[in-house]
């Protein structure tokens, strides 16, 4: 057994240690979200008093379901559809169903890391010239108008170079394996994205209007905190920033040793996150108040998030500052380092999904989901349409993707399978900061009430409005069907064999028998010599006991609970 598993853990990969963990966990997290999406969310929210509502979020909501991912991932060592699957075959649909959301978000996630790679390089010579908004949409990106969005192969040679070369670096780094590619390249742009966004930040604070930015952005609206919706965005946004619930986290807590610090490791994560998205609406909002004094008009003219922010009011503040063409450089170097440590963290799902699922090596299995990945990107995005149809997938694969895979998975941990106190237990094993039944509740009735509450309210809002301007058969085609046809492949999935070399049934990637939950509260409760008979013994064979007080896991200091 020593010596399967040592070649099954040679060849699946781990991280050499928990430093490399979580750079490449905050790498995951920290994305383009945390640069153009929370700066506005924060404004348009409340201002300085959003961060009360934010922190409340974090900890109830976007830590408790970062430990759960960690918790699944790390306790079952193996990608997503098979950690759901040796939790109970039943929920192996949810594992690819998370898979398949990272599908969706790697082909067009490439697109807009291929765009700011580009706009680095337009930006020491400002190639946008002087209307950076009729650039990006009349010759960049060529896009044609919502009202008219359909499906077209007008290629743009300026979005498909870029294009190609993202991809076979994404590919490059990922065959290179866990350690050697996934955690070096974190080591690397991770501190180099804070040292330049750092940079970014203290050059914004020299310019003109800075202060009036900042004003905008932190002074207090606590009227706003009355405000349902306030709440409901301050959720929306840890939720989406953490990387949680779409087998990113999961996929990576499963390569750490296991003696790891697992809930240590999650607030580093954590508030490492949230501290760079403060970060990033300092430097943000200085520069909008820069641009604002500029052109004599309020913040909120000027303010905006997304797309927008980053490809047409950037460019028009780096035309107008002092040391522009540093500013440029900085901010889209650093939308490069955090889109790329982003994209690598989704494909990896991906990559270790199917190599569990068909028992293939590394490069193989890199081979296998890159290539086909990047010749749907190639084929979809770099035309006049590739907006457009970039626009509706990210809403619907995010709103009603992410969203309610999440739901439907805490659903069915807490009521479906009784999970959460076998998975608190595997939490405390080794772990520094302990959880309590507090995070039980957090995760199985918090949680699922706050995304069915945000899921609800984005089905009423596009049934009753539509999306985007855009005509209903392209939103039907690529956004309900897209949203509808992943929970079909993801069925169809768990339908296909396990290769026999995942070893899917019996043992983890060390050569270590992994009981069920259900087993193991058996275990917990006495029941020991069930175990010894059939220490692989399906959860549906076994009847349903109400677990004892677990002492097990009781080692290690405790001082906290959570």
């Amino acid at each position: 057994m020593a010596a399967a598993s040592s070649t099954q853990r040679a060849n699946r990969g781990a991280f050499s240690g928990r430093t490399a963990f979580i750079l490449a966990a905050i790498g995951s997290a920290v994305g383009l979200g945390n640069i153009w999406r929370f700066p506005y969310i924060a404004y348009s929210n409340g201002g300085g008093a959003f961060i009360l509502p934010y922190v409340v979020a974090l900890l109830t909501a976007g830590i408790p379901l970062l430990f759960l991912d960690y918790a699944i991932g790390h306790r079952y060592r193996a990608s997503a559809p098979l950690s759901f699957r040796r939790l109970h075959r039943l929920t192996e649909p949810i594992g690819w169903w998370q898979v398949m959301i990272c599908v969706i978000i790697g082909i067009y996630y490439a697109v807009i890391l291929a765009w700011a790679a580009q706009y680095f390089i337009f930006s020491f010579t400002k190639a946008w010239g002087d209307d950076p908004g009729a650039f990006f949409i009349g010759e960049f990106t060529q896009s044609i108008e919502a009202a008219q969005a359909t499906v077209g192969l007008d290629f743009v040679p300026a979005v498909l170079i870029p294009l190609i070369i993202v991809w076979v670096a994404t590919v490059g780094v990922l065959a290179l394996g866990v350690q050697r590619g996934i955690a070096r390249t974190s080591l690397i742009f991770m501190p180099l994205l804070v040292v330049m966004f750092v940079a970014l930040v203290a050059i914004g604070l020299t310019l003109p209007g800075a202060a009036q930015g900042l004003d905008a952005l932190f002074t207090p609206d606590w009227s706003a905190l009355t405000n349902s919706s306030v709440w409901v965005a301050a959720y929306g946004q840890i939720f989406f920033s953490l990387s949680v619930a779409f087998g990113i986290m999961l996929t990576y807590s499963s390569y750490l040793k296991k003696d790891a610090d697992l809930t240590g490791s999650g607030l580093v994560v954590g508030f490492a996150n949230s501290s760079f998205e403060i970060l990033a609406g300092i430097g943000v909002f200085a520069a909008l108040g820069f641009m604002a004094q500029a052109a004599g008009v309020p913040v909120d003219e000027v303010a905006g998030s997304g797309i927008g922010l980053a490809f047409i009011a950037f460019p028009t503040i780096i035309n107008q500052a002092p040391l522009g063409t540093v500013i440029g450089v900085l901010f889209f170097g650093s939308l490069v380092f955090a889109a790329f440590t982003s994209m690598i963290s989704i494909i990896e799902v991906i990559i270790s999904a199917v190599q569990d699922k068909l028992g293939l090596g590394r490069i193989t299995s890199v081979l296998v989901v890159g290539i086909p990945m990047a010749l749907a990107s190639l084929l979809l995005f770099p035309t006049t349409t590739g907006l457009n149809l970039l626009d509706v997938m990210d809403a619907f694969v995010n709103n009603f993707g992410i969203v309610a895979a999440a739901l439907v998975a805490a659903v069915t941990l807490t009521a479906g399978f009784a999970a959460l106190p076998t998975l608190r237990n595997h939490l405390n094993r080794s772990s520094s900061f302990k959880v309590g039944r507090v995070w039980q509740l957090l995760v199985g009735g918090i949680a699922p009430v706050i995304l069915g509450y945000i899921l609800i309210g984005q089905f009423q809002e596009v049934l009753l409005n539509g999306y985007g301007g855009m005509p209903q058969g392209f939103v039907n085609a690529f956004g309900w069907g897209m949203a509808g046809g992943l929970v079909v492949i993801a069925l169809i999935m768990t339908l296909i064999p396990w290769s026999a070399r995942s070893n899917a049934a019996k043992v983890d990637s060390d050569g270590d028998l992994i009981p069920s939950p259900i087993l193991d509260r058996l275990v917990d409760a006495g029941r020991i010599e069930a175990a010894k008979q059939d220490p692989v013994v399906d959860d549906a064979t076994l009847p349903l006991e109400p677990p004892r007080p677990a002492a097990r896991h009781a080692a290690h200091t405790t001082t906290e609970e959570f």
